[in-house]
């Protein structure tokens, strides 16, 4: 609930004017007026009717050049209105909705009237609109149609002279503008096909021109009627059409599971209009019979356009083949340099041999052409088609050219050699000759990259050329690229390219020279050991080591550390981006303010910034030299407000306006974080600056500023009470808060005294005055020193503290303040003089009554006047002076609330930074936001709230605990707000309290609210912008003399809004929440559809789009866009605009095209994109205008087009896990972001308060992509297409979003999951092959190791372990380790070599943005020891774990498939997650592969020679077994009672039923093992072919386990005969048959005749009884070859279960499938008891669990929560969840009791 009360606004229309206040505080509503029609913002079909907009010129001269219509030929057929405009003109020729037609009219008004409001200078005549306003906006809306136009060779149908400007010619461009956004207002899904619509526009703007131009249409000799013409004609005969088209297409996919290339994409059928062979095939009317819809195909093979997305790891290398050029080359470079053995590279390359064997690279970069030749015709064949055999024919010939170029490489290299062999060995000339010769050749083979190489340092050139619509350059770049319409001009300017530039060379610097010094050159000793090695006798039957050269061995040495080598790239780059995003940061000044101290040392020059950045200046057209000036001088004023050079608050001081606007802007951020129940009552009071009152002469600065100053004052005055006055004023002025203090102390004393205390006109009045008098004349002639005894002065203060108590107190005792008032006169007049003087001469300077007989008389007797205790304005100023005099504490801890210091830190550093000036509100950019909902929690419902967990907790109680100081002041203000006793809250309050739950968890209440501080500050601004003097100062003391929060009373700015401020704040915001299934939801009486509409009741600016569904019967369904308000007048949710959909929103991806629908019903130039986990608060949105302005600077060659701001991670503090991912993603959206944007120019969008340029993105596709699968991360590929369209990103650090995330580790894991599955989706996609091809390379670099390429390096780090380990286990095994150990004392260390890649795995680079980050915001020493400490939480296991997370789900994907949105509920973790769920969600991603490579330690510990020197095997495997610890034990380790004997035994039990649940029955996953695995089998049977393939590759690795380990059986007595591993199988198949026979037996006995179930047990126990008799007596067989048999047999049956998986369409029919489904059961069952072992140890041993839990929840300890009662789940607490222990309030602090915040003097 709001604190306010605003007064009933002037007027009543649609907007309403009670943006926060709730029903039960309203006034009643005005009687309601009829009214025509309900309208969205303004009321543009009545210009007359009384509302804050229609008072705008502006808006009447846009509504008014809407009406030229009188010389235009009316539609045929249509009754013509007088009150009809433009827009209804052309919905009536093109049949346009008439839905359409209104809200577009709205919306070309409501900018239109915006983009004149900014006009600077304005024009002289604001009632008529100006032509320029409409040029520039229709050039800026058909840009891209224009572009289009060029790009095609086509004449452009926007017929405009371009000089004339005479009304014919405003009237067209109106035209043209009109009849695109009608176009794009209808155009449905087609909105994701830019030029398409382009193309629609296209030919619909010839039919206007020959309306236009009265042409005849010679078929039937009448005046020309278009196309569409009709009622829903556009609908019916363009959008339909094309819509279904779409529909087919995304049928043909099967919701995703079938390939890419089977069907068309949205980019495929918007791709189609870049050819001009879309005008002789699509044509106009729409021709259905061609190839283009899905009506001509009539069976045939879909035909990509453009691109084709195959499924492959071969994307990478394609996509980014430059580096992979690079890295090969490279590795190649180093080979062959560190083969001669010389100790540095360079003396290497002094030899001539080795330059020439360096030549050899030109084979490999040749090979590696004809590589990627291959790649791209393996995987874009499918677009050869008869009519594009060029790409074909290109295709093969850079097949061909490629294989030449190694044949004439080959050749000539070896003529080298050859020829100088033939002399000798010597170089001679003519060896010297074909050296030249061999480099002439490669000369032209490098001609391309030494062209490209002067296009890169010649930017201008390369943009020129690409950008050129010339055929002969098509002919030019035919070869190096396809001519595509985006992916031209990318290139960067000066500054920005050499910034980039730089940097990538400083890291590819390191890395090849940490590459070459560290991991090449050390192995080139142990491999030339391993080759020299003779005699080596293997323990196996050796296939590939011919000769023993130990080959197979090498390969497997150097495999990890080329996997290294090839990925530790990802490493430099972020140490670098660290260093560099730290220095940037540092030079942003970020972090200057980090705590409440330091924001007390800047408050002083808090003011002046506030004035200089949020206080709108005149703006003047300026030349570029005076803008040059400008920025200099503002950059000087930034310096002097930064470190308070000049005193600039004095400034302030001496403007009592100035001051009073900043107390006004100050105490409304205040008074939010009151109403957020941040803040107390007492702690606003500290926190407020008071209104200039009581005759004060200083700036009141809030009292936390204030507190123990006085009393230093005091001390200072005693110790210097024998120096002169103006060395003690000069030393107390050293600090501006004591100097404040002091002078607002005396003045409030005086002014208490002499006005409301002592009687007016009596004879102690006089005496006071005259005192005071005294007091002011000796220090004015600076002999305040001499004249009194400064010693005194802590007595008069203790007096007056007792005074000023007794004032505050209730009893109101008179006799009391008299003693008081007569003790402070004999101080003050008898004792306080240095010069004691008689009564005489008292009595004659006025100081002592006049009367001698009054000596022994009191005075004051008579004289005292208490005020009235009903004025609340006089007794907060009287606590104010309590404060200042009394308080000794400085105040440290206020405010208590962490996020409220946070905020208030964040906030006054921002305003230090650089940012653009804030206009005024009329003249700033308007902007909606927009945020798709679907299903979750709007505001929580009683029950959920109420409803305890399986442990006993409730989420209210759980909140009550986790923000505990929150729940103290929520109560305290509902107290105040009439709540007698705390248990009737939920009668009485129950409102109040689901709101104030619902704020602190990821509701769409929350976002609202947050959102909805962008209306409530443009309404403030706006107020301030135009106020007078006159308004602020007497609006000050009108808010203050409302009274104090004690009485309830309101306090606001929105006291003294006069009506136009809710007018242009609606003018310049709009909130759209996109609320697809609202309809369906009120249809079903949901409670959410309640909640809804109270949000809209309670919030002006919010509007309601949503999808209504209306069934016709029979099947037949029709879709609309609907938007709602409330309407304030009517007291109703009422529909604005019905736009008829083709059919249903969602074909592709959900959400953006949730957005899509819904983003029509915004306005504005900017469109902000928030997700429904996001927050703001009012301080930040204050500064919106500031960053609006970032659109028109330039940065670098061109304007943004997409403003990155930060994000606030509010859901850090609820646990340690929340905390590490808190960190994780903090470091990313700034440091991450911050670089990305400036140098390295890649950032993109990511998703959540990014800012679009609207009008830029509306005509270019949208805020996303909707593709199925492929766009699955659908925010990101807006930035790939605002970089390929020639755009930019940049990233602003002075403004930030609150955002939610993921707080357990269930939910983290599969975001995770999505945002990898999204990435390895990416690889696939144009955008990204695009960007890797058209970028420069330093740019192309930034683009990968930012995006895909963490991802994938992230999988080859995963990838290179096990190279590591399985390459190993082959040493280990087949005895090649033991012969090197015993020959080659080096090969010793030949283990702690290789593990040099684990590196990675300690975390220490992947933390360094972490550490630099919060070094920079926080400080050096909190970074450090949050650091430790989040290591001592075990925070290395929770990234490990994410890193398994992210390589499982990115390679599963390119791999397979099998992409798809993962809901992670965004609610609160505590209770305990079963073992089953966990073992549901880890096993094929961590438990099994964790199992393996345990598995691989344990046998290479039992084999390998060096596992005998504990530490070289400690050294060897330590990251191995940590990452084996980490994949088995995060789930159970962050789980709330994972530890807990009771919980692991019933999850035992539970696991168990899961696992045997109704074998055959058809059930969800959650409760049967055998739908879950067919569930997770799902990805690989809509897997490729060659995808199946490689899948059966990976799955042959665990044959070796029964390969290596049988030849190490006792049974094989050391033969190596391949005999041994071919009869291994009869054990294999022999173990299966037993299993089979029993469970045939089972199946068939075991219910009806037991006995023969026992019959054949009995049989085959004995039967293998005596087999291992046999097997002892007759061969070397011994027991311990059965447990080691297990470890080869059991990884073998497992493959065999994996492959049968893949090849399921073939075995699924027959009888081997039910036994490769039990035994895959048994598996799962087995896989569960290892990882459940060492859980259920840890849970046995006492102390684990309380440790666990003091992990877990060690954030939450270290604040003070009781996270014991959380866990315990006491049932008194849960029954009454809302009820606060009495105990509780003695942990407050002092500062929060009734009268003082502070301790005073007795």
């Amino acid at each position: 609930m709001n604190l306010r009360q605003r007064p009933a606004p002037t007027w009543v229309a649609g907007g309403g004017a009670y943006g926060h206040v709730p029903p039960s505080i309203r006034p009643p509503p005005p009687p309601p007026r009829p009214t025509s029609k309900p309208f969205n913002i303004i009321p543009i079909h009545d210009l007359l009717l009384d509302h804050p907009s229609n008072q705008y010129p502006e808006v009447r001269a846009t509504a008014c050049a809407l009406r030229a219509v009188e010389d235009l030929r009316k539609p045929p057929l249509c009754n013509w209105d007088d009150t009809f405009d433009l827009l209804d003109w052309v919905g009536l020729f093109f049949g346009f909705q008439n839905d359409n037609v209104r809200n577009q009219r709205e919306h070309l008004v409501l900018h239109l009237a915006n983009a004149q409001m900014r006009l600077n200078p304005p024009p002289q005549n604001a009632a008529v609109l100006d032509f320029s306003v409409v040029r520039k906006f229709r050039k800026k809306l058909l840009s891209n149609y224009s572009s289009w136009c060029s790009y095609l060779w086509k004449r452009n149908r926007v017929r405009i002279h371009p000089i004339r400007r005479t009304p014919i010619e405003l009237r067209r461009e109106l035209l043209y503008i009109s009849l695109y956004l009608l176009i794009w207002g209808e155009a449905a899904n087609l909105r994701f096909m830019p030029e398409c619509v382009c193309y629609i526009f296209h030919t619909m703007a010839n039919e206007l021109n020959l309306v236009l131009d009265n042409h005849i249409d010679f078929d039937t000799g009448r005046p020309y009627v278009p196309y569409c013409f009709g009622e829903n004609g556009f609908l019916d005969n363009v959008v339909r059409p094309l819509y279904e088209n779409v529909k087919y297409e995304v049928g043909l996919s099967c919701g995703g599971t079938r390939p890419h290339s089977a069907w068309r994409n949205y980019d495929d059928l918007n791709e189609y209009f870049w050819s001009r062979r879309c005008f002789k095939s699509v044509k106009w009317p729409l021709d259905l019979g061609s190839h283009y819809f899905y009506t001509a195909r009539k069976g045939k093979k879909v035909k990509k356009t453009g691109f084709v997305e195959q499924r492959s790891f071969w994307n990478v290398y394609r996509s980014f083949d430059r580096l992979w050029v690079l890295l090969v080359l490279m590795l190649q470079v180093m080979v062959m340099v560190a083969l001669e053995g010389t100790d540095f590279p360079w003396q290497a390359l002094e030899r001539k041999d080795a330059l020439v064997k360096l030549l050899a690279i030109f084979i490999t970069w040749a090979a590696l052409r004809l590589l990627k030749s291959i790649v791209d015709a393996g995987t874009q064949y499918v677009l050869v088609s008869r009519e594009t055999l060029c790409v074909g024919f290109r295709m093969v010939l850079k097949s061909a050219v490629a294989l030449g170029w190694i044949v004439v490489f080959s050749i000539f290299y070896a003529r080298i050699w050859i020829q100088k062999d033939k002399d000798g060995g010597e170089w001679s000339d003519e060896a010297n000759r074909r050296i030249l010769l061999f480099l002439e050749i490669a000369f032209v083979f490098v001609i391309p990259e030494l062209l490209a190489l002067v296009l890169f340092l010649l930017p201008w050139v390369r943009n020129l050329i690409e950008e050129a619509n010339f055929p002969p350059i098509y002919w030019l770049l035919w070869w190096f690229q396809t001519r595509i319409f985006v992916g031209r001009g990318l290139r960067e300017g000066v500054v920005y390219r050499t910034r980039y530039t730089f940097f990538w060379v400083a890291v590819l610097v390191s890395k090849f020279s940490f590459s070459y010094f560290l991991q090449i050159k050390p192995l080139i000793e142990p491999t030339r050991a391993l080759l020299s090695l003779k005699g080596v006798k293997y323990r196996w039957h050796e296939f590939f080591s011919v000769n023993n050269s130990n080959r197979t061995a090498v390969v497997l040495l150097w495999l990890p550390v080329i996997i290294i080598y090839l990925v530790d790239l990802q490493i430099w780059y972020t140490v670098y981006s660290s260093i560099v995003g730290g220095a940037i940061g540092l030079f942003s000044h970020l972090g200057e303010i980090r705590n409440m101290w330091q924001f007390r040392l800047r408050f002083q020059f808090f003011a002046s910034a506030i004035q200089f950045n949020l206080k709108p200046e005149d703006q003047h057209p300026t030349e570029p030299v005076i803008t040059l000036l400008n920025k200099l001088k503002d950059a000087m004023h930034r310096v002097k407000l930064r470190y308070g050079l000049g005193q600039p608050y004095r400034k302030i001081e001496s403007s009592q306006v100035e001051a009073t606007r900043f107390a006004m802007i100050w105490n409304e951020i205040m008074l939010s974080m009151r109403e957020e129940d941040l803040l107390s009552d007492r702690e606003l009071d500290l926190l407020e600056l008071p209104p200039n009152c009581w005759d004060i002469r200083v700036i009141r600065w809030p009292c936390i500023l204030l507190c123990d100053e006085l009393l230093l004052s005091l001390n200072q005055a005693e110790a210097m009470a024998n120096d002169s006055d103006r060395r003690l004023w000069s030393k107390i002025c050293k600090n501006e808060y004591r100097r404040c203090a002091i002078i607002e102390a005396y003045d409030s004393i005086r002014y208490l005294l002499l006005h409301r205390v002592v009687k007016h006109g009596s004879e102690e009045h006089s005496i006071v005055t005259r005192v005071l008098l005294e007091i002011e004349h000796y220090a004015t002639i600076e002999k305040f020193t001499i004249f009194y005894n400064l010693t005194l002065l802590p007595q008069i203060h203790r007096k007056l503290v007792t005074l000023v108590g007794l004032l505050m107190d209730p009893k109101r005792d008179p006799r009391a303040v008299v003693g008081v008032l007569q003790a402070l006169y004999e101080l003050t007049v008898r004792q306080f003089p240095s010069v004691k003087r008689t009564m005489a001469q008292l009595r004659e300077e006025g100081v002592a009554p006049k009367d001698p007989t009054t000596d022994g008389v009191f005075l004051f007797e008579d004289a005292v006047e208490l005020p009235n205790s009903e004025d609340v304005f006089f007794y907060r100023q009287l606590r104010r002076l309590h404060t200042v005099l009394a308080c000794r504490d400085s105040l440290q801890n206020v405010p208590k609330n962490r996020e409220a210091r946070r905020r208030i830190a964040f906030f006054s550093n921002s305003l230090f930074m650089n940012m653009p000036h804030a206009p005024r509100v009329e003249k700033m950019m308007a902007f909606s936001i927009l945020t798709p909902y679907f299903d979750e929690d709007v505001i929580y419902g009683s029950t959920k709230l109420q409803t305890p967990n399986e442990d006993g907790v409730s989420i209210l109680f759980y909140l009550q605990k986790i923000f505990e100081d929150e729940w103290m002041n929520f109560m305290e203000r509902m107290r105040r707000e009439g709540l007698e006793d705390d248990r009737d809250i939920w009668t009485t309050k129950a409102k109040d309290l689901r709101l104030w739950a619902s704020y602190r968890g990821q509701t769409l209440s929350r976002t609202v609210r947050g959102m909805m501080y962008y209306y409530r500050a443009l309404k403030m601004l706006a107020f301030l912008d135009s106020a007078s003097e006159f308004d602020i100062k007497t609006g000050s003391q009108e808010i203050a003399s409302q009274g104090s929060l004690n009485n309830q009373s309101s306090n606001g700015a929105s006291l003294l809004y006069k009506g136009h401020e809710f007018g242009i704040a609606m003018m310049k915001f709009t909130y759209v929440v996109t609320c697809q299934v609202y309809g369906i939801h009120k249809m079903a009486g949901d409670p959410r559809a309640e909640d809804i509409l109270f949000l809209m009741q309670n919030n002006d600016a919010l509007r309601i789009a949503y999808v209504d569904e209306v069934h016709l019967g029979r099947d037949e369904v029709e879709y609309y866009s609907v938007l709602v308000k409330y309407d304030q007048q009517l007291q109703r949710e009422v529909e604005i605009y019905r736009i008829k959909l083709p059919g249903p929103v969602k074909l592709g991806e959900g959400k953006p095209e949730n957005q899509n629908h819904a983003i029509i019903f915004t306005r504005g130039d900017a469109v902000q994109t928030i997700d429904m986990n996001q927050d703001n608060c009012f301080e930040e949105a204050l500064k919106m205008r500031n960053l609006l302005e970032e659109f028109n600077t330039y940065h670098g060659l061109r304007k943004p087009t997409i403003l990155g701001v930060r994000e606030n991670i509010f859901t850090g503090s609820v646990s340690s896990l929340a905390w590490f991912m808190s960190a994780q993603e903090t470091s990313f959206v700034t440091l991450g972001q911050r670089v990305m944007a400036n140098p390295l120019r890649v950032r993109m969008h990511y998703g959540h308060p990014d800012v679009f340029d609207r009008f830029w993105f509306l005509t270019r596709g949208g805020v996303s992509k909707a593709s199925k699968q492929i766009n699955l991360s659908e925010d990101i590929f807006a930035g790939f297409n605002c970089t390929l369209r020639r755009s930019s990103v940049t990233h602003h650090e002075y403004i930030q979003v609150g955002k939610g995330r993921d707080v357990g580790l269930n939910q983290i894991s599969m975001f995770e999951a999505k945002v990898a599955s999204g990435n390895g989706e990416q690889v696939l996609s144009r955008d990204v092959y695009r960007l890797g091809h058209r970028l420069d390379f330093f740019r192309m670099l930034s683009v990968f190791y930012t995006s895909v390429g963490f991802y994938f390096n992230t999988m080859m780090v995963v990838v290179s372990v096990y190279a590591f380990l399985w390459g190993r286990l082959y040493l280990a095994l087949s005895g090649v380790e033991g012969i090197a150990v015993e020959k080659s004392s080096n090969n010793a260390a030949l283990g702690v070599v290789v593990n040099q890649q684990f590196i990675i795995q300690i975390g220490i680079f992947t933390a360094l943005p972490m550490i630099m980050e919060n070094s920079l915001e926080h400080g050096f020493l909190r970074a450090v020891g949050d650091f430790i400490r989040m290591q001592l939480q075990l925070a290395s296991l929770f990234y490990t774990f994410s890193m398994g997370t992210r390589s499982h789900y990115f390679g599963r994907t390119i791999l397979h498939g099998g992409a798809k949105y993962r809901a992670t509920g965004r609610g609160f973790v505590v209770e305990h997650k079963k073992f089953a769920e966990n073992y549901r969600l880890y096993a094929r991603s961590h438990f099994v592969r964790g199992i393996e490579l345990g598995v691989i330690l344990l046998v290479y510990a039992s084999h390998s020679p060096l596992a005998k020197d504990t530490f070289v095997y400690i050294a060897m495997t330590i990251s191995s077994w940590f990452l084996v610890i980490s994949w088995m034990m995060s789930p159970f380790i962050f789980n709330p009672l994972g530890f807990d004997w009771l919980k692991t035994v019933y999850d035992f039990d539970d696991f168990v039923s899961w696992i045997w649940y109704g074998a055959g029955v058809p059930s969800k996953a959650e409760r049967s093992w055998e739908t879950w695995w067919y569930e997770e089998q799902e990805h690989i049977r809509s897997s490729s072919f060659w995808g199946k393939v490689l899948e059966i590759i990976l799955d042959l690795r665990f044959f070796f386990f029964q390969y290596g380990i049988v030849y190490q059986l006792n049974i094989a007595s050391n033969n190596t005969s391949i005999a041994v591993y071919l009869l291994s199988w009869i054990y294999f198949f022999t173990l299966i048959g037993i299993y089979v026979i029993i469970s045939y037996a089972k199946q068939k006995y075991a219910a009806t005749e037991h006995i023969y179930y026992r019959l054949v047990q009995f049989l085959v126990i004995t039967a293998t009884i005596l087999v291992i008799i046999m097997l002892l007596e007759f061969t070397k067989f011994k027991f311990m070859d059965l447990l080691t048999s297990a470890l080869a047999f059991i990884p073998t049956g497992w493959a065999m279960i994996l492959i049968a998986q893949v090849i399921r369409p073939l075995l699924q029919t027959t009888v081997v499938w039910d036994t490769v489904v039990s035994l895959a059961r048994l598996y799962d069952l087995m896989f569960g008891m290892i990882v459940m072992a060492p859980v259920a140890l840890f849970s046995w041993m006492p102390g684990f669990q309380s440790m666990q839990t003091r992990i877990l929840f060690n954030e939450a300890f270290s604040r003070g929560l009781q996270i014991s009662q959380i866990l315990s789940g006491v049932k008194s607490h849960a029954e009454q969840p809302v009820l606060v222990d009495v105990s509780d309030l003695n942990t407050i602090s002092p500062m929060f009791k009734e009268k003082s915040g502070c301790s005073t003097s007795s």
